[in-house]
Parts: structure tokens; sequence; C-alpha cells
């Protein structure tokens, strides 16, 4: 113990000796340690945002949609939902709760008011949306059954769309254009924000039949299930549940793939974070090229120390220092100067992530895990051991004698 803390002393000496050449010799890992921060940071922000979304779609919420691959798609053989499955979900598949069928509306146009047009995305559901989505009004009110059994023309609009049409503050009772027909707003949904600088809150939605109509006839049919569960401990019964029904109702022949899917909002949290840490590890082995170009400055810079102290080598050895004790001696210094400039680059990293972020309008806050940081210093005094063998070695086999009379 007492030689590993004269090594580390003298080792800091030797630093404090020369700075300008140790943190320059650390400028490699210190630009490579803060690049991979920072891109960490930015990614893991990004993710966590998401990962939050999808909480507040809360555990209970799974989605129903048909099942479609590259080649349905190339082929026209497109699966897609029924509405007599809607039915099925609702009254025949114990422990289901709300179900709110959702589709997306294309008006062919725009949506108009007083002069000034927009075109948000518009949707097609019920009044379960409010209770599947947990997305609720912030004035007037959200959709009742009523307006789906009576087509009602109302929109329930998002505060985006009402900013984009300058609509006044409270719209409810307004009435907006949508391709050729009327709509009286009876509600304005609470805000969203924005992800990726992407509007979460540029939509207008309208009875889910009403929706049908704008359609056409001549459109196919493609929405999707939006539906609870009861009891959060019974998801994966009520998934199997949901299965064997439309398994049956679609005359799924046994061994057959589904023509549909179920999915809840966990699982989709974990394929998005399962991308985005792809991603990042992507990314980040991309940037971390640049650690390896500073372990390879450490291993030139040592090498340079070395042959610079190679009567200061020789003292020790004549003083019975062993090979071991030189060896460790120059281990301990690369590995001392990599995590300095591992540290300062975390700060740097750090630092450059928040500040990338808050420069970007509307991206979400960037997050460094412990975790990640205290990796990313044990990385760097790695790297700087293994980058020191070379010259630690080199100095340690120095014959005592040689190196007494090197000039």
């Amino acid at each position: 113990m007492y030689q590993l803390i004269e090594s580390l002393r003298a080792a800091w000496i030797n630093l404090l000796a020369h700075r300008l050449r140790s943190f320059l010799t650390t400028l490699g890992i210190l630009i490579g340690t803060a690049s991979v921060v920072a891109v960490v940071a930015l990614m893991q922000g990004f993710s966590d945002s998401i990962k939050a979304q999808f909480a507040d779609l809360g555990g209970t919420a799974l989605t129903l949609s048909a099942r479609n691959e590259f080649s349905n798609w190339n082929t026209g053989n497109i699966n897609q939902l029924a509405l007599s499955d809607i039915d099925l979900l609702r009254y025949r598949v114990e422990g289901v709760r709300h179900v709110a069928p959702v589709m997306g509306v294309s008006y062919g146009g725009r949506v108009r008011y007083k002069g000034r047009s927009a075109s948000p995305q518009v949707m097609g559901t019920t009044a379960d949306y409010v209770w599947v989505e947990r997305r609720f009004p912030e004035m007037g009110r959200f959709l009742v059954e009523g307006d789906d059994q009576g087509r009602r023309r109302v929109a329930v609009i998002g505060p985006k769309l009402r900013d984009d049409l300058n609509l006044p503050r409270n719209p409810v009772g307004q009435y907006v254009q949508i391709g050729s027909e009327w709509f009286k707003i009876v509600g304005v949904m609470a805000k969203r924000g924005e992800v990726f600088g992407m509007s979460q809150d540029n939509y207008l939605i309208v009875p889910f039949d009403v929706g049908r109509a704008l359609q056409g006839q001549n459109r196919r049919l493609m929405f999707e299930a939006h539906f609870t569960v009861a009891d959060i401990d019974e998801i994966e019964q009520v998934k199997e549940r949901v299965s064997r029904t439309l398994r049956h109702a679609h005359k799924i022949a046994p061994g057959k793939p589904d023509d549909f899917e179920v999915e809840s909002a966990d699982q989709l949290a974990k394929q998005f974070g399962q991308i985005t840490a792809m991603a990042t590890l992507v990314l980040g082995g991309i940037v971390g090229i640049s650690l390896l170009v500073g372990g390879i400055g450490i291993m030139t810079v040592m090498l340079v120390s070395v042959t610079e102290r190679t009567r200061e080598i020789g003292i020790l050895k004549a003083l019975g220092a062993t090979r071991r004790d030189i060896l460790l001696q120059f281990l301990i210094e690369a590995g001392l100067l990599s995590l300095l400039g591992g540290l300062i680059g975390i700060v740097i990293g750090i630092v450059l992530g928040h500040g990338i972020a808050a420069l970007i309008p509307n991206f979400p806050p960037a997050s460094v895990p412990i975790s990640v940081a205290v990796g990313a210093a044990l990385f760097c005094a790695l790297v700087g051991v293994a980058f020191g063998i070379m010259p630690a070695s080199k100095a340690a086999n120095l014959d005592p004698i040689e190196a007494l009379r090197y000039e």
C-alpha cells in the first residue's frame, strides 16, 4: 500500500512538473470523453422524455391494430380490422374496460377559419378516447356518445391548431371548415407541448362515424382500437383472450400467424428504449474512436518521457528499485493522465449536452446517468493503462548501467 501511495505521489509530481505537456497529452482523451458524454446525454434525455409520455398512457393501456408486413403492402393484400372487432373487444372479452377506435381521417383539403387555414392531423374516435389515452379537455367538453350516434358535426381541437387558425382564446362555439363541411368546436384539449421539434397539439378530433363519412365510401377503412384493462395484473391474460377471440372471428387456422397485433404501452416504451439504446451505442462508438486516438497520444508521449528520464530510471534501479516498481510508476502515470482528461471531459460533456439541448427548440433536457459518468471515468483510466503498458515495459526493462551512461 505504501508503495502504491508513493508511486501515485511521484506520478502526480511529475505531471505537475510538466503541466503543458500533460495537458496536451490528455487533450485527445478529454475531447473524446466530452463528445461521448454529450451524445449519450442528448440521447438519454430524448429517451427519458418519450418514456415519460408512454408512462402517461398508464400501465393498463393496450392497442389492437392490423398486422401488415412489407409483402402485404407490396401485393395489395392488406389486413384490416373490422368494425365488429370493436364490439368483440367491448362485449366478448372479459377484463376489457374502455374501448376507443381511432382512425386517421383523410379529408381532402385544409381546415379553415375566417381566411386562415391549417393542415392538422384529423382523427375520428369515440367518447372513451379520453379514458383510454388519459388526455382531457382544458376548455369545453370532449365528444359524447350522442355525437357519434347522431353524427353531429362537432370537433375537439388541440391548442396548436387554435393558434394556427387565430381562433379566440376560448373558441368553444366557433365553426371551422374541414374540406367542404362545417364543424362546431365543442372543446380544446390540454396542451402537451413538442417532442423533437414536432407538435403534439396540432390535431382535430371528430366523432368516429363522422370521420368515416369524411373518408368517403371508396377509401379503405383503416383504424386501431385503443383499450384498457380493468386490472393491471391481468394484462397478459386479457391479451391472450383478445388473441383467442379475434383468431376465431377472423377464422385463422391453427398454426397460421395472426393478422392483428396487440401491444401495451410498456411494450412500446421497451421497443423505443431498445432502439434508442442501440442508436446511443452506435453513435457513442463512432465518437469513441477519438478515445483510441487519445490513447495513442498518451503512448507516444510516454515513450518520449521514458527516453527523457532514462538516467532517472537508472538511478532508481541503482538505489534498489525493482522492475515491478518502475513498471507500476509508469502505468500509474499513464492511468492518471487519462483519468484526469476523462474527468475534465465528463464535466465538459455534461455542460455541452445541456447547452446543445437548450439551443434546440423544444428538445428535452439532457440527462447523464451516474453509471455513465462513472463508467466513462473508469474506461478512460483503462485506456491510459492499456496504452501505457508499452512505455512502462520499456522503462522497466532498461539496463541500469546503460541507463546511467545515457546522455
